[in-house]
């Protein structure tokens, strides 16, 4: 999967082709806007969260759902450097520091929020996290871009697959939503869970902490209903529609 493209406001239900449903798309374009935003932002990012313009997004597709969720504020007041610079100390830098200076033993730490899944799983491997997910891209036939050099359990990837899932459920497959459930219970709504109170623990974490606030409250609202809507009617499982792994990632 490769990193989305800076032009994230193209969702417009008129746009859709025929035969889409528009409430799972708006779905999936808000997860993909919430992966832009984990991010150091560009030039053009910087400009649309700036001038309003990616707050009045956020409302718009929230507004295309059935979902009860409250947008966020998403607009900036700081100056670009300032942000990035906020970005990098929330997520980016860690610091290391000598605790022993007769044998140089170093205390090395990591940033102050993860965007890695298994940093919060402290139940599971590193390896069990990233080969579940691995397999479960790879059975949608999506794979990680080898230029990004992310692990799988980025935060990132993981939003833009669901965004991926969610497209796919308003196109072809509408029966993917029992994948989407499992995905959120083996991965993504424990995780959005975890950085909402990371980030939650940290001072001035201005958008960030607004987005993780928001990214927590609209999986968690996505996958009730969700839930909701597979015990009134549950999806069809057969012909190899969950993933094969431990559990099953949905397909």
């Amino acid at each position: 999967m490769a990193a989305e493209s800076p032009e994230i406001l193209t969702y417009r239900p008129a746009t859709l082709p025929d035969g889409v449903a528009p409430e799972p798309s708006a779905r999936g374009a808000l997860y993909g806007l919430c992966s832009r935003l984990f991010t150091d932002p560009d030039d053009e990012l910087y400009e649309l969260l700036a001038d309003g313009t990616v707050t009045a997004e956020c409302r718009e597709l929230l507004e295309q759902t059935t979902l009860s969720v409250e947008p966020p504020d998403l607009t900036v007041s700081e100056e670009h450097e300032t942000l990035s610079a906020r970005f990098n100390d929330l997520f980016v830098i860690g610091y290391s520091e000598v605790v022993d200076k007769t044998d140089g033993t170093m205390n090395n730490q990591g940033p102050p929020v993860s965007l890695y899944e298994s940093d919060y799983r402290a139940e599971r491997s590193w390896n069990d996290v990233n080969v579940d997910l691995a397999r479960a891209y790879e059975f949608f036939g999506c794979e990680v871009d080898s230029e990004v050099r992310r692990n799988h359990d980025h935060l990132r990837l993981e939003l833009e697959f669901m965004s991926y899932l969610c497209r796919r459920e308003a196109a072809v497959d509408p029966g993917v939503s029992a994948a989407r459930i499992d995905f959120h219970d083996r991965h993504l709504r424990g995780f959005a869970a975890g950085l909402a109170d990371a980030v939650g623990a940290e001072s001035g974490t201005g958008l960030f902490g607004r987005a993780a606030d928001f990214l927590a409250r609209f999986s968690t609202a996505d996958v009730e209903e969700l839930a909701a809507r597979e015990i009134e009617n549950p999806a069809t499982r057969e012909g190899g529609s969950n993933h094969p792994g431990e559990g099953g990632v949905g397909r």
